[in-house]
């Protein structure tokens, strides 16, 4: 039996009638096959170690194969802790929200209510951007700040100060464009309620209290478990181990440093599965502030980057058919994670890899998984349709630009083409990348050649427009207005 599920006019999922087959508590997890599926679709995908996690039925199934470095060949296990890059975001988010629930934190008064001294390059904006804005990247932030501001305790204090010349490429609360940056500013938001480091306040906040012993913010922490280590190389090849372990800042931990078992990272999406009580009985979150974090902030144009459909405070939301969904993906140097939450089927998925063709990897597990203990099918992969729709080039064509980067849309040899170039302070990212737009609808467009971290096979790019009128171009969930 399946039920009618739909997100209601104030952005929370609802269902009417029952899950029937949907119902996680009638499903036997077949722990064998999928340990079979896991060890199969590594190799074939060429990634060098993963871990899997599977919540169903109330319980936490535990899967792992491969190897965590191919230099040592120490062997990946389901304990093992790899860094979760952006999904680092919903740890967060989660402190974030609990200091509100406490009073502590209005997440609708501007950030310079906590941090007086805010300032970022709009004056505007420095004036009224939210926390709650941050929390479901709406501020605007321009997303890819990277400023190394040491290792020390201050090192969150030192990086919203170093933001005062940072652009906002949108007007606050204008559209959803992901934003690492906001995120490294609610990191402060955290320290200067709590009086301490953002580190401490996610271990005695959230990580102690829900259970989470095998999640770790600094690398100093981290070697006391079995880690991870990222890999690179050509796609359909064995990737080589990094040289580097991670190239973020510390100043980066609350949008892209945490680290954690499997196990853990599905522990921390049970928590909010159970209305904010963890395995033990500890209330941490109230379950109305649960409930909040998953209300749809704003809609997403791009559905594609990262599945999403809207954005909650923290959460990316998702709607496979008419069921919703919620999770987080994260990217670090050469590790690659994914997390997937039903909530009506009871289900949790969490995928921890360190390098290959990972994107499609879980694509094709999930696919698998979701099908047999859910009931929900995921979407096929981006790519333009066999019979290309006819389009209005003349309302694309154009130069976008965005704090560090600059995307000019032009014809070249009868063909539709993107050029997105690495300028200012990011010109040292990459070079230019020059890729061919294929139509896909009259507004969304496929690149091809962008590699296994955005999509399978091809980089959805979404024209649209902005709140005030300003025609948009989104990469990578990130939006440019158009200048040109």
């Amino acid at each position: 039996m399946s039920t009618n599920v739909s997100w209601d006019k104030d952005g929370n999922w609802r269902a009417e009638g029952s899950w029937g087959t949907a119902n996680s508590s009638n499903r036997v997890f077949r722990l064998a096959h999928w340990q079979d599926r896991l060890d199969t679709l590594r190799a074939a995908h060429h990634v060098p170690g993963a871990a899997l996690a599977v919540l169903v039925g109330g319980e936490i199934h535990e899967l792992a194969g491969g190897v965590l470095h191919r230099g040592t060949g120490v062997t990946a296990t389901p304990d093992s802790v790899f860094h979760l890059g952006s999904i680092a975001k919903i740890y967060t988010a989660t402190v974030v929200v609990k200091l509100a629930e406490s009073g502590l934190l209005d997440l609708d008064a501007p950030v310079r209510d906590v941090i007086p001294d805010f300032v970022v390059a709009d004056a505007e904006a420095s004036k009224t951007i939210t926390p709650r804005q941050l929390l479901s990247h709406t501020s605007g932030l321009s997303g890819d700040f990277h400023l190394d501001t040491g290792r020390g305790d201050d090192c969150l204090e030192k990086y919203v100060k170093g933001c005062a010349g940072l652009a906002v490429d949108v007007p606050p609360g204008s559209a959803v464009s992901y934003s690492g940056s906001g995120y490294s500013v609610l990191g402060r938001i955290v320290e200067v309620v709590t009086g301490k480091t953002w580190d401490v306040a996610l271990q005695e906040l959230l990580c102690a209290p829900a259970g989470l012993a095998a999640t770790v913010t600094l690398p100093e922490d981290l070697l006391r478990f079995r880690a991870a280590m990222g890999h690179f190389g050509e796609p359909g090849t064995d990737p080589e181990p990094s040289p580097l372990w991670d190239l973020h800042s510390r100043a980066a931990g609350p949008a892209a440093v945490v680290c954690a078992s499997a196990p853990d990272l599905v522990r921390l999406a049970k928590l909010h599965l159970d209305g904010g009580v963890a395995a033990d009985g500890t209330r941490v979150l109230a379950a109305e502030t649960v409930a909040a974090m998953q209300r749809r902030e704003m809609d997403v144009p791009d559905k594609w980057t990262v599945s999403a459909d809207g954005w909650g405070l923290g959460w990316t939301l998702y709607d496979w058919e008419g069921v919703p969904g919620y999770g987080h993906d994260g990217a670090a140097t050469g590790q690659y994670s994914y997390l997937r939450v039903v909530p009506g089927a009871g289900v949790a998925i969490a995928l921890l890899t360190n390098g290959g063709g990972a994107r499609p990897f879980y694509a094709a597990l999930f696919r698998e998984l979701f099908a047999e203990l859910a009931d929900v099918r995921m979407p096929a992969p981006f790519a333009p349709p066999a019979q290309a729709p006819t389009v209005n080039l003349a309302a694309i064509l154009g130069v976008y630009k965005r704090e560090g980067v600059v995307i000019t849309v032009g014809m070249r040899d009868g063909s539709l083409r993107m050029l997105y170039e690495f300028v200012d302070g990011m010109k040292d990212i990459s070079p230019p990348l020059d890729m061919e737009l294929a139509p896909v609808t009259e507004s969304v467009f496929a690149a091809s050649g962008a590699g296994p971290s955005f999509a399978e096979d091809y980089m959805p790019v979404v024209f649209s427009t902005l709140a005030d009128g300003t025609p948009s171009c989104s990469v990578g969930m990130r939006v440019a207005p158009k200048v040109a």
